[in-house]
């Protein structure tokens, strides 16, 4: 059975906990690139990343994005919203139907 993890400052993700998915809290980019190998090995299905680390890992990450599996979702941290959720969302819509029908362009 697959697990969902996610990845982040200990504030932004230990709510996660609580629900049932796999926490990695990371103080350094260096602690989350150790539980994103960790994460991509195999037994999980969904990655959610801090956008903060998304960010900086973006280069790792692009090896998994025509992956079906895991799927790597960035999420606000406790600072709030950077945008890259979104546009990360709006450039896999892009490649799926060839034009952006979310903002129109904008």
């Amino acid at each position: 059975m697959y697990k969902i993890g996610v990845i982040g400052d200990r504030e932004s993700i230990l709510g996660f906990k609580a629900v049932g998915l796999e926490v990695f809290p990371c103080d350094s980019l260096q602690e989350a690139g150790q539980a994103f190998k960790k994460t991509t090995e195999g037994e999980f299905a969904i990655i959610y990343i801090t956008e903060a680390f998304y960010k900086e890992m973006t280069p790792e990450i692009t090896e998994f994005r025509d992956k079906r599996l895991p799927a790597i979702i960035p999420i606000p941290d406790k600072d709030g919203s950077m945008g890259i959720g979104m546009e990360s969302v709006k450039k896999a819509v892009e490649r799926a139907v060839g034009a952006d029908i979310l903002f129109g362009g904008e």
